[in-house]
């Protein structure tokens, strides 16, 4: 396999999980030997130090109307020359505007259902569920240039969480800890999970019941708010953005994802399959693609705080379906969203449309 150039770009001004899913691509194509620069948002918290060795291009991406980055982007391009330009989501790809005559093949992916106006410039486009394709190809874009490829999944060596974290966190030992990241954005759902525990027993099969949240955003203050009136706070542990959410995974007991439907795919669902850790999910559009109910994870009605409230109960009450949910999930991890075949994948569309561009 010959070396690939790359350029990564995206626009984002802070951490979530896309991001983090950028940082492990961008960082595993360099591992398998492909050349990859990337462009970030100039100021934001991807400009930092966290690309091993790889050549980082702050850029303005202002707004996606930006005129001066369209230029900046299009400079870039010219200077580094590289096979393979990819963006993410809207600002990135709305300002990505290939010079003439760069040789380049410009790649939108899309992990969303975004507006698809400022897309259409771009030779081919990357879909990370199945519906996310079938609403580009519906919106008119050519078939046979929109391509479905998953998420990979991190699959950790076994192991338990670091000695005395739940005592550094002040959770009691024999606690049942449930673990849930993400943005404090609307449809994180992240109300419904209060709601939730504000009708859930404060013990379960005699054990008490805490949860930890991992995340930070906009509505970071209603949501503290809402757990005080609730009394919830006394067995919440609020940890902010966790970069690295390892610890907290081999922590958990149970993963819960409380999305809305508008919630295009998620990657917790794979990364608690990847650590072996039963998972408790909403059923949003990107879960009922990928989410067999009772088998791999527990369903439940978006924005239901009831039905997640039962099937937290009925996940903590059955240790038999625990292990077997957390066990198919580690399977399907490995089987059908494992690091090697989804970079393949990656690899082997690079190569198909660099030979369509000669």
């Amino acid at each position: 396999m010959s070396e690939i150039e790359s350029l990564q770009i995206i626009g984002s001004k802070s951490f979530g999980g896309a991001e983090r899913w950028f940082q492990r691509y961008s960082l595993e194509l360099v591992a398998l030997g492909h050349p990859t620069e990337i462009g970030v948002r100039r100021g934001s918290e991807l400009e930092g130090d966290h690309w091993a060795n790889m050549t980082c291009h702050p850029l303005g991406m202002r707004t996606v109307w930006d005129p001066l980055s369209k230029y900046e982007i299009a400079q870039l391009v010219k200077q580094r020359r590289p096979q393979i330009v990819q963006t993410y989501m809207g600002r990135a790809t709305r300002l990505t505007r290939l010079p003439k005559g760069s040789g380049a093949v410009h790649v939108a992916r899309l992990g969303g259902y975004y507006k698809v106006a400022g897309y259409r410039h771009a030779d081919a486009w990357i879909g990370n569920t199945k519906g996310i394709c079938d609403y580009l190809i519906e919106a008119g874009f050519p078939a046979q240039r929109v391509f479905h490829i998953y998420n990979f999944a991190e699959l950790p060596e076994p192991g338990e969480a670091p000695a005395g974290m739940k005592a550094e966190l002040g959770i009691p030992e024999e606690a049942w800890v449930l673990m849930t990241p993400g943005r404090f954005v609307p449809f994180k759902g992240h109300r419904f999970l209060l709601d939730a525990l504000a009708r859930l027993p404060e013990e379960i099969a005699g054990r008490p019941v805490w949860q930890v949240i991992l995340g930070d955003g906009p509505l970071k203050d209603d949501l503290h708010r809402q757990a005080e009136r609730l009394n919830l706070n006394r067995r919440i542990v609020w940890t902010g953005w966790q970069l690295n959410p390892d610890a907290y995974y081999r922590l958990a007991d149970l993963i819960v994802f409380p999305s809305t439907n508008a919630e295009p795919f998620g990657n917790v669902i794979i990364e608690a399959w990847g650590y072996n850790r039963p998972l408790v999910t909403s059923a949003s559009m990107g879960a009922r693609e990928v989410v067999h109910h009772a088998e791999d994870g527990l369903l439940f009605e978006c924005e239901n705080a009831t039905s997640l409230a039962m099937h937290i109960e009925q996940a903590l009450k059955d240790d038999g379906l625990r292990d077997s949910m957390a066990d198919m999930g580690l399977k399907r991890a490995q089987e059908e969203f494992g690091k090697a075949p989804i970079m393949q994948a990656y690899i082997e569309l690079y190569e198909h449309l660099l030979t369509l561009k000669r």
